[in-house]
C-alpha cells in the first residue's frame, strides 16, 4: 500500500430513524424504556454545524466489494473529504472497522487510487471498479465528552438523497454511532437511550439501501457451508473449501496493508487448503486438485522468504539477549541488517507474485472451487464412512514417522516428520465441521506435535544461520555467533525430547476417537 494511505480502526453502530426523529438528551441520567433511567457517563454534547456531503461509491458491476461488506468512496465535503476505503474486522469486536484514507486529489470519480484498488484486488480480481452510486448528505454531528471533558464519541445525524443523476431517487434518515477512543464500551449506554426513543439498528449499509436487494447478495464466496456425518462427503470438501479461500482472500488483502501477521495466516489458508485437497484426493477430480494444490504451493513458497526471515529475525535478536551482553551486542550489530534485508526483499518478492497474472489466475480457480469444487463419484458416500479413512490414513503416517524417529537422528528426519503431521492436523481441522468434539480434539492433540516439531524446525534454521553467518566473521563476532549456535542446538533437542515425552499421550486422543483412527 502507498505511504500516503492512512489507516484508522474504529468501532462503529449504525441505527435507522424516521424523517421527524428528535434527538434526545444524551448527558447525565437520561430516561430509557418502560420508566427505567440510563447513566451514559456523558457529560456534555457539543452540536456541530451541518454541513453537505457527496460520496460517490465505487464496485465492481456485480458489487462485489459490498456483498463482502466493504465500502469505497470518494467523499468530498466535510472535515475528512477523500477516499475512503471501510473494511470489516475478522475477529474483531462487533461494529469494527478499519478505514484506509487518501486524499481527495488521489483521483477523480471513476477513477480509484491505485494503493486501495490494490488492497481490494483479492475480491474484485478482474473487473474494474466503477461509480455505482451517488449519495448526497446533510450530516450535523454531535461530539460526546465524558466527565474529563475528553471527547469520548459521536453521534451522525445523516439525511441521505439518493440521486439518479441530478434527479433524487429516494431519501432515508439514520445515525451512526461511533467511539473516538477506540472504547466500544462508552457506547453502549448511549446506543440504549437512542434505542429507547426509537431509533432501530440497521442491517444496511448507505450505499446497500441506495442499490437494493443486489446489495444484500451473498459474496461470491459465501461465509459458510454445513456439513453433518450423514451429508455426502462431498459436503465436507465443500465446507473446507469455503472456509479456507475465505481466509485466503481476506489475509491477501491484509498483506497488501503489510499488517501484522498477515503473511503468516495467508501461508496457513494455503496450507490447509492444499492438505485438505490432498487428505480428500478419493472425493474430488484429480487433476483439477493437483493444479490447485501446486498453485498455492507456489504461492505459500512466494511469501515464504518474507515470513521466514521475520520469524528468524525476532527469534536471533530474542535468544541473543540470553547470552552476556557483550556478546549479544555483536551478534545484533551484524544479524539484524543482514536480516532486515532478507525481510524487505521478501516483502518485495511476495507483493509482486500477489500482482502477478498467475496470482489472479489463482484467485479466480479458488473462487470457482469455492462454489463448484469438481468432485468424485466417492464424494456422493455418506461422510460418516468415507471421511475417517482419509484421515486414519494420514494418522498412520504420522504414527509410523514418529515411531521411527532417534533423538540423535539427523534434522531432515525430524523436519519430515513435522510436515506430515501438519497434514495430518490440516486433515482432522478439516473433519471439525462434519464431526465436531471428537475431530477438534484430535486437531488440539495434533497442533501440540506440530508445536513442537515447528520450534525444532525454527531452532534448526537458526543455528544453520548462525553457521552461515560465521563464516564471514573472525574472532570475536565469530566466537559469539557460536555461542548463539551452541544455545539454539540445546532448543532444538529440547524439543525433540518434548514431542516424545508428549507423543503417548496424542496417542491415546487418536485412539479414543470415533473417527476411525488407531
Amino acid at each position: 500500500m502507498s505511504d500516503d494511505a492512512v489507516p484508522d480502526r474504529m468501532v462503529e453502530h449504525t441505527l435507522r430513524v424516521h424523517a421527524l426523529f428528535r434527538m434526545p438528551e444524551l448527558a447525565g441520567t437520561v430516561p430509557g424504556l418502560a420508566g427505567s433511567t440510563i447513566t451514559t457517563g456523558i457529560a456534555r454534547v457539543d452540536r456541530r454545524d451541518t454541513v453537505e456531503l457527496r460520496a460517490t461509491y465505487h464496485d465492481t458491476a456485480d458489487l462485489r466489494l459490498i456483498r463482502w461488506g466493504v465500502r469505497l468512496r470518494r467523499r468530498e465535503g466535510g472535515p475528512d473529504e477523500g477516499w475512503h476505503l471501510t473494511l470489516p474486522v475478522e475477529g474483531a469486536t462487533a461494529g469494527s472497522l478499519d478505514e484506509v484514507r487518501l486524499p481527495l486529489d488521489a483521483g477523480a470519480v471513476g477513477a480509484v487510487p491505485g494503493a486501495l484498488a490494490d488492497v481490494v484486488t483479492p475480491l474484485a480480481r478482474r473487473e474494474p471498479l466503477v461509480p455505482v452510486a451517488t449519495l448526497l448528505t446533510a450530516r450535523t454531528v454531535h461530539v460526546l465528552h465524558d466527565m474529563g471533558g475528553t471527547a469520548v464519541a459521536e453521534v451522525v445525524d445523516d439525511v441521505v438523497s439518493i440521486m439518479d443523476g441530478d434527479v433524487v431517487a429516494g431519501r432515508f434518515r439514520e445515525l451512526e454511532l461511533a467511539t473516538l477512543t477506540g472504547d466500544a464500551g462508552v457506547l453502549d449506554p448511549v446506543l440504549a437511550v437512542l434505542e429507547a426513543h426509537g431509533a432501530m439498528p440497521g442491517t444496511t449499509s448507505k450505499p446497500g439501501a441506495a442499490l437494493g436487494p443486489r446489495a444484500k447478495d451473498d459474496p461470491d464466496v459465501p461465509e459458510t457451508v454445513r456439513a453433518t456425518p450423514d451429508d455426502p462427503a462431498g459436503d465436507a470438501v465443500h465446507a473446507h473449501l469455503v472456509t479456507h479461500v475465505r481466509r485466503f482472500l481476506l489475509q491477501d488483502m491484509r498483506v497488501r496493508r503489510d499488517l501484522p501477521d498477515s503473511v503468516h495466516q495467508m501461508r496457513v489458508a494455503a496450507r490447509r487448503l492444499r492438505s485438505g485437497l490432498r487428505v480428500f484426493a478419493p472425493l474430488v477430480d484429480e487433476a483439477w486438485s493437483r493444479h490447485l494444490r501446486d498453485e498455492l504451493g507456489w504461492a505459500a513458497s512466494e511469501l515464504g522468504l518474507s515470513r521466514d526471515s521475520e520469524v528468524l529475525l525476532a527469534r536471533l535478536d530474542a535468544h541473543a539477549d540470553e547470552l552476556d551482553a557483550v556478546d549479544a551486542a555483536r551478534i545484533h550489530e551484524h544479524i539484524d541488517p543482514f536480516m532486515q534485508a532478507k525481510v524487505l526483499a521478501g516483502r518485495a518478492e511476495a507483493l509482486e507474485a500477489l500482482r502477478s497474472e498467475r496470482h489472479l489466475a489463482l484467485l479466480d480457480a479458488l473462487v470457482d472451487a469455492a462454489n463448484h469444487p469438481q468432485l468424485s463419484e466417492a464424494a456422493a458416500a455418506p461422510a460418516r464412512e468415507a471421511l475417517p479413512p482419509l484421515f486414519d490414513k494420514a494418522w498412520r503416517k504420522l504414527a509410523k514417522e514418529v515411531k521411527a524417529l532417534e533423538l540423535d537422528g539427523p534434522s531432515d528426519e525430524w523436519h519430515e516428520t513435522r510436515i506430515t503431521a501438519k497434514r495430518a492436523r490440516y486433515a482432522a481441522e478439516a473433519l471439525v465441521p462434519v464431526f465436531g468434539t471428537p475431530a477438534k480434539g484430535l486437531a488440539t492433540a495434533l497442533s501440540d506435535v506440530t508445536e513442537q516439531l515447528g520450534e525444532h524446525q525454527d531452532a534448526s534454521i537458526a543455528k544453520d544461520t548462525c553457521r552461515e553467518l560465521a563464516e564471514h566473521f573472525d574472532g570475536p563476532t565469530g566466537f559469539s555467533l557460536g555461542l548463539l549456535h551452541a544455545h539454539e542446538g540445546e532448543l532444538e533437542m529440547v524439543a525433540r525430547v518434548a514431542l516424545m515425552q508428549r507423543w503417548p499421550d496424542v496417542r491415546a486422543v487418536a485412539r479414543r476417537t470415533e473417527l476411525g483412527a488407531g
